[in-house]
């Protein structure tokens, strides 16, 4: 159970670790490429779809049954669509206004920058507290995937890294707008990202050691359903904003693909006894 829990914790921190690179690009770079964010949106959404349907779903329709499969998937829909009314959407806050308000030099324009720099922090605060909350469900499903096997969590793994990194830009721009300050714009997305690891260490001493395996394969059926939700309602709309919607059903299929790829290739290369 301990190198379990330790794997899970290595995979999460590759999670949180991206929140953090995203917010690298924000601080390099403060007006980041829209177009190629939106891509890669589309390609974490291609992993995540892949997850889903293909493998955790799958699983569980073929472990469970197709009413129970089905029942503990959906479980997991509405679970994450309550869970998401009460969660804002990360957003990306406009960088242009500030620099126009800057050439305002009366008191009122100082007022009103102060005003919108203030809304600004707040809107990243928020969306830093919403993706914490993303975050942390998260963590939950790499320590399940990881008890399901190597593959699972490392898949699940490289998906939700994927789709972390525009969450570090979400949350590092309005920051790094609000207050100039490069430090707390990478300390709030990479505390943001942290919550994932979080959600392993607790998840990892509610349940126990020897977990029913019908019960573990409807979790994961449930998580599925999670990944799925969150990859239509959230990431999929996103990538449509940003790079149009003809590139970004490209990515997915692109991400899919490297899926796909990336299942075979793992399977050939990891020695017999690794649990796949």
């Amino acid at each position: 159970m301990d190198s379990q829990v330790m794997v899970a914790l290595a995979l999460s921190l590759v999670g949180g670790i991206s929140t953090s690179l995203g917010a690298l690009f924000v601080i390099v770079n403060p007006t980041p490429n829209l177009k190629m964010l939106g891509l890669l949106q589309g390609f974490a959404a291609g992993l995540m779809l892949s997850i889903s349907f293909f493998d955790l779903a799958h699983n569980a329709l073929n472990s469970l049954g197709f009413l129970k499969g089905n029942l503990w998937f959906f479980a997991g829909v509405i679970f994450f669509a309550v869970i998401a009314n009460f969660i804002p959407e990360p957003t990306l806050a406009p960088t242009s206004d500030g620099k126009s308000r800057k050439k305002n030099g009366d008191d009122g324009g100082k007022d009103v920058m102060k005003k919108h720099r203030r809304q600004v922090l707040y809107s990243g605060i928020i969306t830093a507290i919403g993706i914490s909350l993303h975050n942390f469900p998260e963590g939950m499903a790499v320590f399940l995937g990881s008890i399901k096997g190597l593959r699972v969590g490392i898949n699940l793994a490289l998906a939700i890294a994927l789709h972390n990194i525009p969450e570090g830009v979400a949350v590092a721009l309005p920051v790094y707008f609000a207050t100039q300050s490069k430090w707390q714009a990478f300390k709030l997305a990479s505390l943001s990202g942290f919550a994932e690891p979080l959600g392993v260490i607790i998840v990892a001493y509610l349940f126990p050691s020897s977990l029913d395996p019908e019960i573990l394969e409807g979790l994961l059926g449930s998580v599925g359903g999670v990944m799925a939700f969150l990859t239509l309602h959230e990431m999929l709309p996103l990538a449509f904003d940003y790079a149009g919607q003809k590139q970004s059903v490209k990515a997915v299929f692109f991400g899919m693909a490297f899926m796909s790829a990336s299942l075979y290739f793992l399977s050939i290369s990891l020695p017999e006894e690794i649990s796949l």
